[in-house]
């Protein structure tokens, strides 16, 4: 297994809808080993293959004790809304915003075997779900901002200078991974235990 580089926005592959898989080997279980292993290593609640380069629809979480990977993963979705929490993502370091999530989530898809898999979900759980689904699709949390916290989260991208964020991040990965990210908010506030904090 290997820690992954995690890519930062800006970087095209975030914006692209990934290609669903079709292949089931040994290539496939080691991009989820992997994907798996970079997740627990800085501390995140989820991370979609996109983030580390592969425009697979794959996504792993770990979330109170639920854990596991889904692949070609889709998504059923309550008709009703969860509070709103403040998530932060491992490809926007720094920045921290609430978002509406829908309340409940059931997933449906097949494990790097191919076996079905389905599990549902409520609030961090399901609010997982949709963030890493969201990855598979191109679409970053901070495009489902809306008003003054958008604007807040746009200006904090724009002023970031992402490039040297990248290169910054980078280097501190080769020397302690996990110091690297973490729940930093930057606009948005957040108290303990309600930011998505790390996750992907």
């Amino acid at each position: 297994m290997a820690i992954l580089n995690i890519r930062i926005i800006g970087d095209p592959v975030l914006r692209t809808v990934a290609d669903p898989v079709t292949e089931f080997g040994p290539e496939l279980a080691k991009l989820v080993a992997d994907m798996t292993e970079t997740m627990e290593d800085v501390d995140g609640a989820g991370l979609a293959a996109p983030q580390v380069g592969v425009s697979k629809r794959v996504f792993t979480y770990r979330i109170d004790g639920v854990e596991g990977h889904i692949i070609n993963p889709v998504l059923e979705n309550s008709g009703d809304y969860q509070p709103d929490h403040v998530e932060g993502c491992l490809s926007i370091p720094g920045l921290g915003f609430p978002v509406r999530r829908f309340r409940a989530t059931k997933v449906t898809g097949v494990d790097m075997h191919g076996n079905p898999v389905s599990i549902e979900g409520e609030g961090m759980l399901a609010r997982c779900f949709q963030h890493e689904n969201d990855h598979l699709d191109g679409i970053l949390y901070t495009d489902r901002l809306e008003g003054e916290d958008r604007k807040a989260a746009l200006r904090s991208i724009r002023n970031a200078n992402y490039d040297a964020v990248t290169e910054r991040t980078t280097a501190k990965r080769a020397k302690s991974v996990g110091s690297s990210f973490g729940g930093a908010s930057v606009g948005g506030g957040s108290a303990p235990g309600s930011s998505f904090g790390a996750a992907g």
